[in-house]
Order: structure tokens, then C-alpha cells, then sequence
């Protein structure tokens, strides 16, 4: 049996966008052992799906960290792999398959001299999906199918939904904050929701707790789930969620893939040309700054609803 590896370390959103390849990889090597090698923030909820017979976590030592470094190639060229489709295409990455003692597996990624190289000049200009895309088929895999959670199920009868609910999330990484707007405004959208009848959920981290807690001041009828919500229960309430609004972050990229009316609002900060949820109903709205994004323009799309 042909033993494959794949590498995928996030973050969340690429980690969604990955797994339309997961699943043509796994179509692909039908017949394989298939060993996924990312990081314990994704290794449950990948768990899951029915892409990988076994799930490996990469600490990511630093470079500088050499034993350490070692050890986690040396684990990978203890697998004896056939195979390995590198899907993070990392410096670190690649550093991995230069630092393999020959003869070195196939490997599908960017490192020099692997056996399937994707070195071509406009691959970092494509989205994600088309650029994975590009590099599989240097594979022969060129059936891949969009973002899929499908399997990613979750009994969310916990928090006694109402009927018509919209998600927010108002939150994103803390070190950014050129992707966020301004929770006042998510708090005017909220109270535009209920005046629809539609009762805003929000979610996110602890992270977010002072944007959903100006929220909550604003429009005291949202239901705060803030902290409370894994990755399954997020792609649950998103099924059942009339329709969803937020900055550019991960959680949005699970939203997406749901079919829910998803609109993502991306600043200058990330390109969404090149990292935008991908969905069967999602909207984009960019403003260079935020600050500047009126609060009528996104009102404009949730009157839809």
C-alpha cells in the first residue's frame, strides 16, 4: 500500500480552502494510507472528515531549534512515504524536504529540486483554491472540488436559537485590527436585523470581547456566544442562519462553505483576490480603510433578508 503525506498547517481559513484538495487527494489515492501532518489547533476538527487515516501534529520548532527541527524530519522520512503533497508551501516547508536524506520521496510542492516543482512565476497572484489547483494537476489530480464542511456536524439545541437569527462576527486576529470594523457599526447592523425580526448571533474568541460587549450595550437584544462556539457549531449555526456578516477571518471561511448568505468585508490589509472565503453565496465588500465603510452599504446588503 502506497503511503501519502500531506502538509497543511493553517490558519483556519486556509485550512477551509484546503479542503476541496484534501478531498481530491483522498479520491485520487483511494487505495492509499493517507497521513496528514498539521498543527493541534486543526488536527479534531479534520479528524472528522474521512480525508486522512491518521492525523500528525507539527510543533514547528524554530529553525534555530535544530534537534528539534531534526526530529520532525526525521519523522517524516521514518513514514516511508510515497508520496508527500506539500499544501502549506512554507519556507519551513521546504526546508523539510531539503533537509530528507536521499532518495527522497515524490513531492508535490515548491521546494528546489522536489519532483513536482510549482515554480510558476503568477502562482503567488492566484487565489488559494486556483493556485492548489495548479499544483495538483502538476500531479495528475485535477478534479478538485470546492471547500467542503459537510461533515462537520454539531447539536447546537443548547442555545435555543430563535427561527430567524443572523450571525456577526466582529472579531479577527487581535494584531490586526486594520481588518476590523468598528464594532459600533456591527452594533447599528444588529439593531437594523431585529428591526427586521431577525435576531443577531454573535460569536468569536475572548479576543473579542470588547467589540461584542459595545454590541451587546447597543442593541441588548444580540444573543452573545462569545468563547462558546467550536468549529463544528459554527458551521451548524451557519445552517441555519438566515444570513452572516463579518471582517475577513477564519470563522467566515466555515460560513461560507454552508451556503449561508455570507458578506465579508476586507480592508487593504489581505487581498480577497487571493484569500476570500469561498461559497456558493458570498459577497465582498472592500474598503481600503474600514473606517470608511458606511454602515448603509452593508445595511443596503442584510435588507435583502
Amino acid at each position: 500500500m502506497e503511503r501519502i503525506l500531506v502538509i497543511k498547517h493553517g490558519a483556519l481559513g486556509d485550512i477551509v480552502l484546503a479542503t476541496g484538495p484534501f478531498q481530491a487527494i483522498r479520491n485520487y489515492h483511494k487505495d492509499c494510507k493517507i497521513t496528514l501532518l498539521t498543527t493541534k489547533a486543526y488536527a479534531d476538527i479534520l479528524a472528522k472528515s474521512s480525508y486522512f487515516d491518521e492525523i500528525w501534529i507539527d510543533s514547528r520548532p524554530k529553525l534555530y531549534k535544530l534537534p528539534a527541527f531534526l526530529k520532525m524530519i526525521g519523522k517524516i522520512r521514518g513514514g516511508h512515504f510515497d508520496r508527500v503533497y506539500d499544501l502549506q508551501t512554507s519556507e519551513r516547508t521546504s526546508w523539510y524536504f531539503r533537509l530528507m536524506a536521499k532518495p527522497r520521496p515524490e513531492w508535490v510542492g515548491i521546494a528546489k529540486g522536489a519532483s513536482h516543482c510549482h515554480n510558476t512565476p503568477e502562482r503567488t497572484k492566484l487565489h488559494t483554491i486556483e493556485r492548489q489547483k495548479q499544483q495538483l494537476a502538476l500531479a495528475e489530480i485535477t478534479n478538485v472540488p470546492h471547500p467542503d464542511l459537510s461533515w462537520l456536524r454539531a447539536d447546537i439545541r443548547k442555545y435555543k436559537l430563535p427561527e430567524r437569527y443572523a450571525i456577526i462576527v466582529a472579531g479577527g486576529a487581535e494584531h490586526r485590527q486594520g481588518k476590523r470594523w468598528a464594532a459600533s457599526n456591527y452594533a447599528a447592523v444588529a439593531n437594523y436585523l431585529v428591526s427586521k425580526d431577525i435576531i443577531p448571533v454573535l460569536i468569536g474568541t475572548r479576543a473579542e470581547a470588547s467589540a461584542v460587549s459595545t454590541i451587546e450595550a447597543i442593541c441588548p437584544e444580540a444573543i452573545n456566544l462569545l468563547a462558546k462556539t467550536d468549529f463544528s457549531e459554527i458551521a451548524e449555526l451557519a445552517r441555519g442562519a438566515i444570513c452572516a456578516i463579518g471582517n475577513d477571518t477564519g470563522p467566515m471561511h466555515i460560513i461560507a462553505t454552508t451556503r449561508c448568505p455570507s458578506l465579508v468585508l476586507f480592508s487593504k490589509c489581505s487581498d480577497p483576490a487571493i484569500c476570500a472565503p469561498r461559497g456558493h453565496n458570498v459577497t465582498i465588500l472592500q474598503e481600503e480603510n474600514l473606517a470608511n465603510l458606511a454602515v448603509d452599504k452593508v445595511i443596503d446588503w442584510a435588507g435583502k433578508f
